[in-house]
């Protein structure tokens, strides 16, 4: 004889728990069930907000940045260093022309050169500690990387390094230089001698500038240190911009000028290129390759 087996259904207790997905209608006459709004959620903290830096041109006398801040990007700039020491001639020289252009152009600002630099001996303080001062020979406009291209563009810089011999240079000239926005002027010191070792370290970065989508330097390049520079107003027409910086431009609060002087550089040469050219005080060794992405320097010694 077969025994009957009954099968009973046992409701689950996520049944019991969850609301049904449709609502009967309601009957006539009744008002509907209210409707639930959902919830907002609280705002963020600040504190957990992205940080945008702020451009204040106060803190950086008038300038401004030319490229507007992207999270995550790093500018880079390579170029090849020339560390004067305060005691040598270049150093002295350097000190003549920029006060020889500030009487000319009072809103000058230096490079390099402090306050205790060009304050007579008697009010001048305490010196510096560190005895020298860092002049730039830029091969590179400025360029701006992801953070994944740092190391790549890190080991392209390397590379040519290794591939070039350090060679003698020297300053020919003085000469006004501007920058590609045409928000700032440059006094600068020109290149003669090594002028075609910079040539072939520049061309050397094309490849890698190409790949990664930058500009590359400029087709006729003026190589050169520049030791001051003054904020302009924008009246004149571009000129050919050889001083592309990261951090630059006008502002109202700043003095600021249409150019130098016509009559500036003229003056400088025929006081003081006699002595620039001469051996020994213009004359250095460039042995070395920098690059900066944003404030970190790595340094190679070319071979």
């Amino acid at each position: 004889m077969k025994r009957t087996v009954s099968l009973v259904d046992y409701a689950s207790s996520d049944s019991e728990q969850d609301e049904p997905t449709t609502q009967p209608p309601p009957a006539k006459g009744s008002s509907p069930p209210p409707t639930k709004k959902p919830r907002k959620l609280p705002a963020l903290s600040a504190a957990l907000l992205p940080q945008v830096p702020v451009d204040n041109p106060a803190l950086h006398q008038g300038r401004k940045r030319t490229a507007a801040h992207v999270e995550g990007q790093w500018a880079a700039h390579v170029y090849v260093p020339l560390v004067v020491n305060r005691r040598s001639k270049l150093f002295k020289l350097l000190v003549r022309i920029y006060s020889s252009a500030k009487q000319l152009v009072p809103s000058l600002h230096p490079i390099g050169l402090t306050d205790a630099d060009l304050s007579p001996p008697s009010s001048a303080g305490p010196e510096p500690p560190d005895n020298t001062i860092e002049l730039h020979i830029s091969l590179t406009r400025p360029t701006y990387l992801r953070a994944h291209q740092r190391d790549e563009f890190k080991r392209a810089v390397h590379a040519l390094a290794r591939t070039r011999a350090s060679f003698p240079a020297s300053f020919a000239a003085v000469s006004e230089l501007t920058n590609d926005e045409r928000t700032r002027t440059f006094l600068a010191l020109e290149l003669g001698a090594g002028h075609d070792e910079l040539r072939g370290l520049s061309d050397g970065l094309k490849p890698t500038l190409q790949s990664l989508r930058q500009h590359e330097f400029y087709e006729k390049p003026r190589f050169h240190a520049s030791i001051a520079w003054a904020l302009l107003d924008g009246s004149s027409p571009p000129g050919d911009g050889q001083c592309s910086e990261d951090v630059d431009a006008q502002n109202c609060d700043f003095v600021t000028i249409p150019s130098f002087p016509p009559s500036l550089v003229p003056q400088l040469q025929r006081e003081f290129c006699g002595e620039l050219v001469k051996p020994g005080v213009g004359t250095f060794e460039a042995d070395e390759l920098h690059v900066r992405i944003g404030k970190e320097v790595t340094k190679w010694k070319l071979q």
